[in-house]
């Protein structure tokens, strides 16, 4: 069976294993690097303290300055507010009007359908001048699969063609 075989196939395949080595290999390579940091940090202790000074120094600058842009922005909010409000409710209208365009014109194109609809079976029905006087027989079509044995449209009352000897069932009783 090929399912059982490509289940063979996974369960053997050494793939995975190989990359859960590598893995564990890696990180005992990172970790060995560890104790050499370790000891060039405290060889260099003064410079990693000033390191870290700067460093701090340059983060509480970098945090009054975002304390400085968000006094500004919460400060300018309540006028940014009322523009967004109002851009906001100008483009809900827009929206609206372009939902009822759309639904007018989707009306219409509905009635016109509906009305070439009309005008294709009036000039289909017997008797109609675009329709010669012995139409061709049209195969009984069945309405649904529940109801083929008691619904069947059929275009014309002579008898059905052979084929569809399963539609006529329905409409005579059986043969």
């Amino acid at each position: 069976m090929p399912i059982t075989d490509e289940i063979k196939k996974t369960l053997t395949d050494p793939t995975p294993l190989y990359a859960l080595a590598g893995a564990g290999d890696l990180a005992y390579e990172k970790l060995r690097e560890v104790p050499g940091r370790v000891e060039a940090l405290a060889a260099d202790r003064k410079g990693a303290q000033e390191k870290a000074g700067a460093k701090l120094q340059e983060a509480q600058a970098k945090l009054a300055e975002a304390q400085a842009r968000v006094t500004d922005t919460v400060t300018m909010l309540p006028t940014d507010l009322k523009a967004l409000q109002e851009r906001a409710q100008d483009f809900a209208l827009q929206q609206v009007g372009r939902a009822v365009e759309l639904a007018v014109k989707a009306k219409e194109t509905y009635d016109e359908l509906a009305e070439r609809g009309k005008v294709v079976v009036e000039r289909t029905r017997p008797g109609s001048p675009d329709v010669p006087a012995e139409p061709e027989l049209l195969e009984a079509e069945v309405v649904s699969d529940e109801m083929a044995e008691d619904e069947v449209v059929e275009a014309d009352a002579e008898p059905v063609p052979k084929k569809n000897a399963r539609a006529r069932k329905g409409v005579d009783g059986g043969e």
